[in-house]
């Protein structure tokens, strides 16, 4: 087992033989008998029930009735692992109870520790208290939260329960918490008085009352006796039965949680993630982020993006402590928060990174216990990533690309192989892809399409045919294999390297969370004076996405770039998300269509860069 011997020009990171030699990969390349990083994966992909065998014996996962094989179906329509019953949770409590779960800090607070046992207890309290006030199999229960020791109870307590979480991000606004909650048909949502930031108080539970009369649990803020709706519960109220609760077992294949992801039409994209799909995340942190029993994963997110749930399952599967800061991760306090708490493994999103550098907040903390960073949401800069490596010495990145509907990432890194900033160096195990010109030819940079199937690839949609979404009208592979649909724009890199250009389509991807341009232009659509516009995203030199608008003023306005530029940005934080930036505004005479009177916004964004 040797390290790759062809280190690359560029690499600002290579492994030695003897580091190889303490990777989980190595491992994985012990069980299978390959000598090189590159047959391991070629070897995963050849072999995909095999390795998933091998992903569950190692995981440890736990299962009531065990599967008679991994996969049943076709490679479009897998069954994975028919005939188990399992409950996902229960694997997410194989560490000692003794040991800490999670180590956490408010702003302006000490750190604090949960552990293994204190964090069962209070998910068990969350499930037993859900079956009290009636909640059956199946039912769907949002969360609307900051990552908290109580919402990764509430999450774990929804799913023990055998009921389907609802994940809502924290920073969304009343209507877009009520079109998650009519899509999921949600049936109760738990969420805070107030989110904490910077001092400030911003509303959390006034907005859940805005988007509509769905039953709420509330935590409060401090004061107990704040007043409630009529039908709300006070989370002291809720929290009666106390005691061990058995889970609830389930099929592979039942939903545990429910997570949207826009496309291009107005309404997000709601994705069922089953018992089955936490497998992924795990898989993909332990091989490819190389976390360990003991270590500490820090990512900053929430439930409402797949890295939330992916968190959890990727850090307490692995026998690892999460690490949560109750508070912006932008300056110097989170940075001091990762020092303190001894962080193994940060992920980040490349803009955060980009706010720390050009800040200098970070300067003088020593993150030496820094064994790996992790990058995904956006582009990155090689620079930006350069930077991030420097400030623990030199540790590498891991670049990390996916998405809700794979569970995980497909292309990503390895710690076996040199790192070279803002690149990806593998495609992720058991997984494949090709990239394809505007022909449908095999090419080094253009669309990329999935070689299904693997856990964690999404099999239904709630609202949308999945078949059409995914596979309709989608090319062949070179070898003839059925190819899956994903948009990404991908360029493949001398030496086994790739470089992401971001979204092949009109979604785009804003500070880590998809968006459609339909949805942006059904917000700016209410602003007087204006008659069209198309949203687009660019990516200057490599960089994270940036919000541009192609706006055609009505005939008579006055287009003054800078009210118009005023207006649509509290137009997008008043109904949309607070964390949209627009980046520019261009006014223009008329928007480019195709003869179907589609707006060509891929013409647009040529144009623009």
């Amino acid at each position: 087992m040797n390290a790759n011997a062809a280190t690359q020009p560029d690499a600002a990171w290579t492994p030695s033989p003897e580091y190889i030699a303490t990777t989980n990969i190595a491992w994985l390349m012990t069980q299978t008998g390959v000598e090189t990083y590159e047959a391991l994966h070629a070897w995963s992909v050849e072999n995909r029930e095999c390795f998933w065998g091998l992903v569950i014996e190692r995981l440890g996962v736990r299962f009531y009735e065990t599967y008679s094989r991994i996969m049943a179906g076709s490679t479009t329509d897998p069954k994975w692992l028919p005939g188990a019953r399992l409950n996902i949770v229960e694997s997410c409590f194989m560490a000692p109870g003794d040991s800490t779960a999670i180590i956490y800090q408010a702003e302006g607070d000490e750190l604090a520790t949960l552990s293994v046992d204190a964090l069962r207890t209070m998910t068990d309290r969350v499930a037993a208290n859900l079956v009290r006030s009636g909640f059956v199999v199946g039912d769907a229960v949002a969360i609307y939260m900051p990552m908290t020791i109580e919402s990764v109870a509430i999450y774990l307590g929804i799913i023990k329960a055998g009921c389907v979480v609802v994940g809502i991000a924290d920073s969304f606004r009343p209507k877009e918490i009520s079109t998650r909650l009519r899509i999921a048909n949600a049936k109760a949502i738990f969420t805070q008085e107030v989110i904490l930031r910077a001092g400030k108080a911003l509303p959390m539970y006034a907005n859940v009352q805005e988007a509509g009369p769905v039953m709420v649990i509330v935590i409060p803020a401090g004061n107990a006796n704040f007043p409630l709706r009529s039908g709300d519960v006070a989370w002291a109220d809720f929290l009666q039965e106390t005691g061990p609760f058995e889970a609830v077992s389930r099929a592979p294949h039942d939903p545990a949680n429910i997570l949207f992801s826009s496309g291009t039409t107005g309404d997000p994209k709601a994705i069922p993630w089953s018992h089955a799909t936490p497998l992924k995340c795990a898989m993909d942190a332990h091989f490819h982020q190389n976390i360990h029993t003991g270590d500490v994963v820090v990512w900053p997110t929430n439930i409402g993006w797949m890295m939330g749930p992916w968190l959890i399952f990727a850090s307490l599967m692995n026998r690892a402590t999460m690490g949560l800061y109750y508070g912006a991760p932008t300056g110097r306090a989170f940075g001091q928060f990762v020092q303190d708490s001894k962080t193994n493994m940060l992920g980040v999103v490349p803009s955060l990174v980009r706010a720390w550098k050009n800040s200098d907040c970070m300067q003088g903390l020593d993150w030496s216990t820094m064994k790996v960073f992790s990058s995904t949401g956006e582009c990155s800069s090689a620079a930006e990533m350069q930077w991030l490596m420097e400030m623990a010495g030199g540790r590498p990145v891991i670049e990390y690309c996916g998405g809700t509907e794979i569970g995980g990432g497909y292309i990503t890194g390895t710690v076996t192989r040199p790192c070279i900033p803002g690149t990806f160096n593998t495609p992720a195990l058991g997984l494949d892809f090709v990239i394809l010109n505007e022909e449908g030819a095999p090419a080094k940079n253009g669309e990329l399409f999935l070689i299904p199937p693997s856990i964690g690839l999404s099999t239904e949609l709630l609202n949308k045919d999945h078949a059409t979404v995914y596979y309709q009208d989608t090319p062949s592979g070179p070898g003839g294999q059925a190819l899956r649909r994903h948009g990404d724009q991908m360029e493949k890199l001398p030496g086994q390297y790739w470089q992401g250009h971001g979204r092949a389509d009109d979604t785009m991807n804003l500070g880590g969370i998809k968006i459609s341009s339909a949805e942006i232009e059904t917000v700016l659509a209410t602003i007087p004076g204006l008659m069209e516009t198309a949203a687009i995203a660019v990516s200057p030199s490599g960089g994270p996405s940036q919000l541009v608008i192609y706006a055609v003023c009505k005939a008579g306005e006055t287009a003054d770039k800078a009210a118009i530029h005023s207006a649509m940005q509290a137009a997008i934080k008043r109904d949309l998300n607070p964390l949209f930036k627009i980046h520019d505004v261009v006014l223009v005479d008329s928007l480019p269509r195709t003869a179907s009177n589609k707006v060509m916004r891929r013409v647009i964004r040529d144009q623009y860069e």
